[in-house]
């Protein structure tokens, strides 16, 4: 079944999620030196902190999701984005106020997010074929 892509709140919240990982993966020191996994690094934040990360997160990676064009999907894979697309979005949402040299960094860096948060986003599930899972 085709169906034109229209994020679901599970699949933003993922890739908002996968995304603000990949961060806490950059900044955490044990992480990058391989003492302690994203997981166990995500784990350890409390709420608070966890809120505070993906608030921030969410104000720049959300925006360009819901603006991204509809593409097909098939049911069991992901949206696919060009680099182009994502990039073409992420310029139509970054402000003019900011200097040449300053808003491509900016850009690079936000589309080089996103992308992670499309490669975080679960794998379309067929909505007719709904299937409740034994231990609900």
């Amino acid at each position: 079944m085709l169906g034109r892509m229209r994020f679901t709140e599970h699949e933003l919240t993922a890739a908002l999620t996968g995304a603000a990982k990949s961060v806490l993966a950059a900044q955490d020191k044990s992480v990058r030196k391989g003492r302690r996994s994203v997981d166990e690094a995500w784990d350890a934040l409390t709420q608070y902190e966890r809120f505070q990360l993906l608030d921030g997160l969410g104000d720049q990676v959300l925006p360009v999701l819901v603006a991204l064009p509809d593409v097909e999907v098939q049911t069991g894979t992901r949206p696919t984005f060009t680099t182009a697309q994502v990039t073409a979005t992420v310029e139509e949402r970054v402000g003019d106020d900011l200097g040449k040299l300053r808003r491509a960094v900016v850009v690079k860096a936000r589309v080089m997010l996103v992308q992670v948060a499309l490669a975080n986003v679960p794998p379309r599930s067929d909505p007719d074929a709904l299937t409740v899972p034994d231990h609900l």
